[in-house]
């Protein structure tokens, strides 16, 4: 049996939103192995899924390069130790430079990065002269480059603050229509900066992944139920499914039947039926695809138009520009995205609570 630390309770605590007897028991449960942990407590409804972004200690920049004609875009993610250097003007100038260096050379590997030349020198040395001008430890510790394809545009967005940024390309039926659409994409990168989609589309999804979030869900809102219920407010449905990729059409089929069967025993007269069920089977799409809502990035409400989901509103931009546009790529990085937090004094504290 693994040693349960007050450090690895606090974590948990601090990625799920649990309590700390619940955290510690599922670290029992799961000897020691902090994704099970997290998995158990959502299996149970006793915790949301583990925010990453609240364990990030690692300080650094993301920087986004979109080139002039708007065929290529790179992001890129540096960090250094400390926010201090972080917020200075040479490593600033450092993470742009890199990631434009990136976009010119096509670099796509570490090893490529680390062997290029840049300003006449091999980049693995010129990184090393900038480290030694900070006194801290600096790392690329990640990038990619997406290109746009005939009649495709890139777009990109970096927060305020450079630790957040999007790029994201999209396919469409003619350069017009490609041109027109950079504003409007822009904006929908903005949109996945605050609203962290982890993926375009359901199709983008495993199966294995959505089978455990869909038990997660279901878990978090019976649980939301009790407290509804003890409030006398209305209750959750919990729903069959989370995605859209775990409907068939068999499914929607069966769903149909019975939406019939129902209207049928409420004495619906069946020439009105077709005004009705559309609305319902859109009714059973919109509770069984709460995972495509949350996770993905066509299927989220657009923040510039909350009637709208995204999908929806690329395609209504796309009729007014009386053409097509297609999102295939996306990239979000977040500073020190799934990094460790670095042990605080706080972990006495928890080991004071639990002893």
């Amino acid at each position: 049996m693994a040693e349960i630390t007050a450090q690895m309770v606090k974590e948990l605590r601090e990625s799920t939103g649990a309590g700390m007897m619940d955290c510690k028991n599922a670290l029992s449960e799961a000897d020691g192995d902090m994704s099970k942990a997290v998995d158990i407590l959502r299996e149970k409804g006793l915790g949301k899924a583990a925010k990453k972004a609240d364990r990030l200690a690692s300080e650094g920049l993301v920087n986004v390069a979109v080139s002039a004609d708007e065929k290529t875009a790179t992001i890129s993610e540096i960090n250094s130790e400390t926010d201090f250097v972080a917020k200075n003007e040479n490593f600033i100038n450092l993470v742009k430079t890199t990631t434009q260096h990136i976009q010119s050379k096509a670099i796509s590997t570490q090893e490529e990065l680390q062997t290029s030349t840049i300003n006449g020198v091999v980049f693995e040395e010129y990184f090393k002269s900038e480290i030694a001008k900070t006194g801290e430890n600096l790392v690329v510790r990640r990038f990619e480059t997406i290109k746009a394809g005939t009649n495709g545009v890139v777009a990109g967005y970096l927060h305020s603050n450079s630790r957040v940024g999007v790029i994201i390309a999209a396919a469409c039926d003619s350069e017009q229509t490609a041109n027109k659409a950079k504003d409007f994409l822009r904006n929908v990168c903005m949109h996945a900066a605050a609203m962290k989609p982890q993926v375009i589309s359901y199709k983008d999804f495993d199966l294995e992944f959505l089978e455990k979030e869909t038990t997660a869900l279901k878990a978090e809102l019976e649980k939301e139920n009790e407290e509804l219920k003890r409030l006398g407010k209305p209750l959750h449905k919990i729903p069959e499914f989370g995605s859209r990729a775990q409907i068939n059409d068999a499914i929607i089929a069966q769903v149909t039947q019975k939406l019939k069967d129902e209207l049928k025993a409420q004495n619906k007269p069946e020439k009105i039926w077709d005004k009705i069920l559309p609305g319902q089977i859109d009714r059973f799409y919109a509770d069984n695809t709460q995972i495509d809502q949350r996770l993905t990035l066509l299927g989220q409400f657009f923040v510039m138009d909350d009637k709208k989901t995204v999908a929806q509103a690329i395609a209504d931009e796309a009729a007014k520009l009386g053409g097509k546009i297609e999102l295939v790529k996306y990239v979000r990085f977040e500073v020190g995205e799934g990094l460790e937090k670095k042990v605080d004094d706080f972990a006495a504290e928890v080991a004071a609570q639990m002893a």
